[in-house]
C-alpha cells in the first residue's frame, strides 16, 4: 500500500502543491493590496489576507524546496543544461533560487506590519505588498521558462 508521504512527494504532486500554494499566496496578497487601495479599515480581513498569503508562500517554499532537492538537481537540471536552452538554468533558475529565498521572510514582514495596525505604515506596507506580488509573478514566469526548457531538452 502506498503511503501518503510517497504520494505527496511524487514529482507531479510536488510541482502542483508548489504552484498551487504560490497562486494562493499571490491571490491573498492581491486581496490585501485591494484592501489597502480601497482604504478599508477591516483589520480582520486584512489580517486573514496577510496570514493566508504568508502561509501560502511558506508551504510553496517547503514543497518547492523538497522538489528542488529531490528531483531538480539530479533529473531536471542535467536535461536543461544539455538541451537547447542551457541559459534557462544559468539565468532563470539561478535568479529564481535567490529571489525564492527571501519571499517568505518578506511575507512575514508584511504580516507583522498588518498586525501592528499602524496607519503611519500603510503606504510602506502597500509598497511591500505590491513588491511581493511582482516578485512572485516574476518567479512564476521563470518557472515557466525552466519547465519549457526541461521539455525542450528531452
Amino acid at each position: 500500500m502506498t503511503s501518503l508521504f510517497s504520494i505527496i512527494t511524487a514529482k507531479p504532486i510536488l510541482i502542483g502543491l508548489h504552484l498551487g500554494f504560490a497562486i494562493l499566496a499571490i491571490d491573498a496578497f492581491l486581496w490585501l493590496l485591494g484592501e489597502y487601495f480601497a482604504k478599508v479599515t477591516q483589520f480582520k480581513r486584512m489580517m486573514w489576507a496577510a496570514l493566508i498569503g504568508t502561509l501560502g508562500f511558506f508551504l510553496s517554499w517547503i514543497f518547492g524546496g523538497y522538489y528542488y532537492v529531490k528531483f531538480y538537481g539530479t533529473l531536471v537540471k542535467p536535461t536543461i543544461v544539455a538541451g537547447l536552452t542551457p541559459w534557462a538554468h544559468a539565468v532563470a533558475m539561478e535568479a529564481k533560487e535567490h529571489i525564492f529565498l527571501f519571499v517568505p521572510p518578506l511575507a512575514m514582514t508584511i504580516l507583522f506590519l498588518v498586525l501592528t495596525k499602524n496607519p503611519a505604515l500603510r503606504k510602506q506596507t502597500m509598497w511591500l505588498t505590491g513588491l511581493i506580488v511582482f516578485l512572485a509573478l516574476t518567479i512564476g514566469a521563470m518557472g515557466f521558462i525552466i519547465s519549457a526548457a526541461a521539455r525542450w531538452g528531452t
